[in-house]
């Protein structure tokens, strides 16, 4: 039974609101000063507290400072007949559940009380019933003939009730979203199959926003306005993990606009992020800039020339601009860039690369510590949410938002967390990623597998004339048979990137605002 403590100087004539809230199931227990209100709280348990604000003796504040410090986590409602603002103030900083002014009804009692002891109860029965009326709905949604925008909605609505539920703690629902999420993957598998190569060769702004045409079609048109812009490129950055960032972010900025992009294949770095800058697809990239792409088999770094090919993109588009190019790589370069960003605002353009996030991705893999912490979406988001709080990136943020700017927040490529493995087989030459494969002599079930036996049809390079790309779709991962069950083990509930699904391809555009 829930236990109520309730303290005011004139509880006799809150005698009625007393006996409706125990008509509704609730023990109250009632005393007239504060002294024997602090006496009770420490002696006994209570589940909520009502406090008078004015009682004669000891004040309703200083109660409430005495009994926050005796049992911090007992949800404390002021009621006052006083309206005085700093009052008001005092309470709230002082961590109040509720301020209610008298003189007060039993309804707004009872409504402090579900509100404080059973809103995530509440929330989660609300929660569970709209998503079994959405399921059917989001169910029609996957079987029909979707384009791309039609599958950004249905990726904003998975994911937004994949962070409902997860709020609601409701298991059994979850295991439904799940199930859902997994035909929306497969059927985006399908889609991305018969449609990708049709989306590349679609010319001007027909087709969708994609890595090769987001600064021209996104970024560069911001230049228009009269504020410097700034792009952060978080490296790797989900939609999933924007959602959970973006409340610090508004914080401090407007939000203009919120969409998604397609990334190009394969969805790593070296793809999508020399594409983005260079506004070329990777094909291009390597006959126009000869010496600096460098394909899987060549040695070195992969994403040495981002300025290089970002100078030459705004030439190429006439966009005489003064601008700059700022990759954070470690700790020390991301407490530089916080130190710089006075300076920066000379600038017109300002691309911040931070590559935090993919690093942690990696880490996951690697360290059984970093898998812990981060075992699920959720407790990715919740490793993520907290970093970024306390991170020289929003530090830096934070420095820009004090000025008026624009800020477009965006990413190269997501990640998905992998289940199943497919078998492949191929030479030392092969490529190492886990979602795609290209190689000379690849051996693979054909219907497991996004293939391109013509990698130009995908402006992709073609390292060797027999050479053929293939992409794990869905949550699939390739494996050797070569020591099968190890590897399997090793790497299946690991977040990889690379290949064909929702949370690698629909990746976050997000423009803002200063406050």
């Amino acid at each position: 039974m829930t236990r109520i403590l309730w303290a005011d100087d004139e509880i006799d004539l809150l005698k009625p609101h007393v006996l409706f809230l125990e008509g509704k199931g609730y023990k109250v227990i009632t005393v007239n000063n504060g002294r024997e209100a602090i006496d009770l709280a420490t002696r006994d348990d209570f589940d909520i507290i009502f406090l008078d604000e004015n009682m004669p003796g000891i004040s309703g504040l200083d109660v409430l400072n005495k009994v926050k410090n005796i049992k911090p986590d007992v949800p404390v409602v002021m009621i006052t007949r006083n309206e005085e603002e700093h009052i008001m103030e005092e309470a709230i900083g002082r961590k109040i559940a509720d301020y209610l002014i008298k003189p007060v009804n039993p309804s707004q009692i009872l409504l402090a009380i579900k509100k404080n002891l059973e809103e995530r109860k509440l929330q989660s029965q609300n929660a569970s019933q709209t998503y079994q009326r959405e399921f059917m709905e989001i169910g029609n949604m996957v079987s029909d003939k979707l384009d791309v925008e039609g599958w950004k909605q249905v990726y904003r609505r998975l994911v937004h009730w994949e962070l409902e539920l997860e709020a609601a703690r409701d298991e059994t629902m979850k295991q439904i979203l799940d199930t859902q999420w997994a035909d929306a993957n497969r059927a985006f598998g399908r889609y991305v199959s018969d449609k990708y190569l049709g989306m590349l060769s679609t010319t001007g702004d027909g087709g969708p926003v994609m890595s090769h045409n987001l600064m021209r079609r996104i970024v560069l048109p911001e230049l228009q306005g009269p504020a410097p812009v700034f792009f952060v490129l978080i490296d790797n950055l989900r939609f999933d993990h924007w959602k959970a960032i973006a409340p610090i972010i508004r914080e401090n900025f407007k939000q203009d606009d919120e969409d998604l992009y397609l990334s190009i294949l394969p969805t790593t770095t070296q793809y999508c992020r020399n594409s983005i800058f260079a506004g070329l697809l990777p094909s291009d990239i390597e006959k126009q800039f000869p010496g600096k792409w460098s394909n899987d088999e060549d040695e070195g770094g992969r994403n040495q020339y981002e300025d290089v090919f970002l100078e030459d993109l705004l030439r190429r588009l006439r966009k005489d601009v003064k601008f700059s190019y700022t990759k954070v790589t470690n700790l020390q370069g991301a407490k530089d860039l916080v130190d710089n960003i006075p300076n920066l605002m000379s600038n017109k353009l300002n691309v911040i690369v931070y590559n935090f996030v993919d690093t942690l991705s990696h880490a996951r893999t690697d360290s059984h510590v970093v898998r812990e912490l981060a075992e699920d979406e959720a407790a990715y988001r919740s490793l993520m949410e907290s970093w970024f709080r306390h991170s020289p990136l929003w530090d830096a943020l934070q420095r820009i938002s004090e000025k008026q700017a624009k800020v477009i927040i965006s990413t190269d490529h997501g990640s998905v967390r992998v289940k199943e493995p497919v078998k492949i087989v191929g030479d030392r030459n092969t490529t190492t990623n886990l979602r795609y494969k290209q190689g000379k002599s690849l051996t693979y079930n054909p219907k497991e597998v996004f293939e391109l036996r013509k990698p130009e049809q995908a402006f992709l390079p073609r390292i060797h004339m027999s050479s053929t790309w293939v992409f794990a779709r869905e949550n699939d991962f390739f494996a050797y048979p070569n020591n099968y069950n190890h590897y399997v083990n090793y790497y299946r509930n690991t977040f990889q990137h690379g290949g064909i699904s929702l949370e690698e391809m629909l990746i976050p555009l997000v423009i803002l605002s200063s406050k």
